[in-house]
């Protein structure tokens, strides 16, 4: 029967996840409907500055205001692919954790943060917030009633890091966000490792939720960037904190990061095929002491992470039962697999967190933590997944 002309249609179903990154908010119907000659792909907008109108302050384009095209096209991006209001594209991680948090504290607020985070970030919140009169008390995650008793009538926020960097660990949102809700407070979370194919914090409580850019949502290992989401009044704070602090991004990388936003979904999904088959088969192996990854049963979050991810992620980490040494020689002797910082791109690395983000640490200090001599943080990329296993097969045999 057919349908009558003034009976309602029925909404389209919301795009998936993959069909967000390539073409956000573009419908392929406005598309294929639009100007003849367009460009199919984004233009780089390599300008500084734009016309501005006569007689008025409105409008005005400016790139360290983080409002050109390039950064617009791909902050509306971005906040499709976490659910949020509004996101606001950074120079690096760094800067938008540091102009992130600058937007929720002022001089006397207490922050209450994990004790698992990033040793950058460590070092910004106890020694540059610090001298900004920003106090911060450390919480070790797991003890649930540790957080509430950190809680001062200064805190404004909790920050938290998951999956956790380098340990993998895996913490659980639902308790946290029901404390800040309760108490008043900005729940935060540093959800790199996840990628917004395995996790979307605000989905599950968080309040903000930041990323680096350069990481996986880039993944070409080829853009500095850093992005902050939450709601579009609060992201307008942390433009200001931008603006002041020169935290802005060039138009390139703008542009740079939605490219590699459009194979976003499919990059991660391989590369969490990839870190599991790595992960099974390096737990087989006796010069491996301990592999640190959520998608094995013997990872202490294996449980919370199939309940609470979409995906296990491209991060894993092995501890070398031969210590230190043993460590040196497996990366001296890897073929495919490369000893380079960062990670979350289409090429798999590794690291020693000894050397680079504990190196302010004594060998006990990281030890203590979880992260003793011999560990190494492995990035696993796109390549074939039998091809990275005779590569560290090979370089455990050296």
């Amino acid at each position: 029967m057919p349908v009558p002309s003034d009976s309602p249609t029925a909404a389209p179903p919301a795009p998936g996840l993959s069909t967000l990154a390539i073409h956000g908010d573009r419908a392929a119907a406005d598309r294929a409907h639009g100007e003849a000659g367009a460009p199919v792909v984004s233009p780089l907008v390599q300008s500084v500055n734009f016309l501005q109108p006569h007689g008025t302050g409105e409008g005005l384009l400016y790139t360290r205001y983080g409002n050109t095209p390039n950064a617009e096209t791909v902050q509306r991006r971005l906040a499709l692919l976490e659910g949020a209001e509004s996101a606001l594209l950074l120079s690096s991680g760094m800067g938008a954790t540091a102009c992130a948090m600058l937007a929720l504290l002022r001089p006397g607020d207490h922050l209450v943060s994990s004790a698992w985070i990033y040793g950058g970030t460590h070092k910004l919140l106890t020694q540059e917030f610090a001298t900004l009169g920003i106090e911060t008390t450390f919480v070790e995650p797991t003890q649930s009633r540790d957080w509430r008793r950190a809680v001062r009538p200064s805190t404004r926020a909790v920050f938290i890091e998951s999956p956790v960097n380098p340990t993998t660990r895996v913490l659980d949102l639902r308790p946290l966000a029901s404390l800040t809700h309760e108490l008043g407070l900005a729940l935060v979370i540093d959800s790199t490792f996840a990628s917004p194919v395995n996790f979307r914090p605000l989905a599950h409580g968080a309040d903000v939720v930041i990323h680096s850019a350069t990481k996986y949502l880039n993944g070409h290992h080829d853009i500095l960037g850093g992005v902050v989401l939450g709601t579009a009044s609060y992201v307008e704070e942390v433009r200001q904190k931008m603006m002041v602090w020169g935290q802005a991004p060039d138009p390139f990388a703008c542009w740079l990061l939605e490219r590699g936003l459009k194979t976003l979904d499919v990059r991660v999904r391989r590369q969490n095929e990839n870190a599991l088959a790595l992960a099974r088969w390096c737990e087989e192996h006796p010069a491996v002491a301990r592999v640190h990854y959520p998608g094995l049963a013997s990872h202490p979050d294996h449980a919370l992470a199939a309940e609470t991810l979409d995906g296990f992620g491209g991060m894993m980490a092995i501890e070398l039962a031969g210590g230190g040494e043993a460590a040196d020689r497996f990366v001296r002797a890897l073929r495919v697999i490369t000893h380079a910082t960062s990670l979350g791109g289409v090429d798999s690395l590794v690291c020693e967190p000894r050397y680079t983000s504990h190196a302010h640490m004594t060998s006990e200090a990281r030890a203590a933590i979880g992260i003793p001599d011999g560990f190494l943080r492995i990035s696993v990329g796109i390549e074939n997944a039998e091809d990275l296993i005779a590569d560290v097969e090979q370089a455990l045999g050296a």
